[in-house]
């Protein structure tokens, strides 16, 4: 039996973009709201998207915990795409900007879930110092593109 709010107990479903479920996962969307106006973003793309995409991230790596999101999950999903970096490489910036067209919009789930899926659990498992660290010095290293 569940004793705090929003905590997940029993079994949860399972299955092909079901994602990680976890509790309290919408707080990652209250989180996502403070970095308005503070992202980097290229003509072309949007925040919702961008912080969209951050936000399935962010609970996709808080569900791995079996916790709500944190700030620092929110930071790991916009770092790994470059929108808290000043100059982004363009390679990165050119993918990004397929994959995060309108993904705000919940006709787009499937693209959605494909930003998260790209960013691989053992990655996300590791603290968030070390994802930055890599993010910032290998992006490729950090993304599963290919398998998607």
């Amino acid at each position: 039996m569940a004793d705090r709010p929003g905590e997940i107990s029993g079994r949860q479903p399972v299955g092909e973009q079901l994602g990680v479920p976890g509790p309290d996962q919408g707080y990652a969307l209250t989180i996502a709201a403070t970095y308005r106006g503070k992202l980097s973003l290229q003509a072309g793309e949007h925040e919702a998207d961008a912080l969209a995409g951050a936000s399935a991230i962010a609970m996709k790596r808080s569900g791995i915990f079996g916790r709500s999101p944190v700030v620092h999950d929110l930071r790991v999903g916009l770092s790994l795409w470059g929108f808290l970096t000043t100059d982004p490489p363009q390679d990165l910036v050119s993918i990004r900007k397929t994959w995060f067209d309108e993904v705000h919009l919940a006709i787009h789930y499937k693209a959605l879930r494909r930003i998260a899926d790209a960013a691989p659990a053992s990655l996300l498992g590791q603290p968030h110092g070390v994802i930055l660290a890599q993010a910032g010095s290998d992006w490729r290293s950090c993304l599963e593109l290919d398998s998607l």
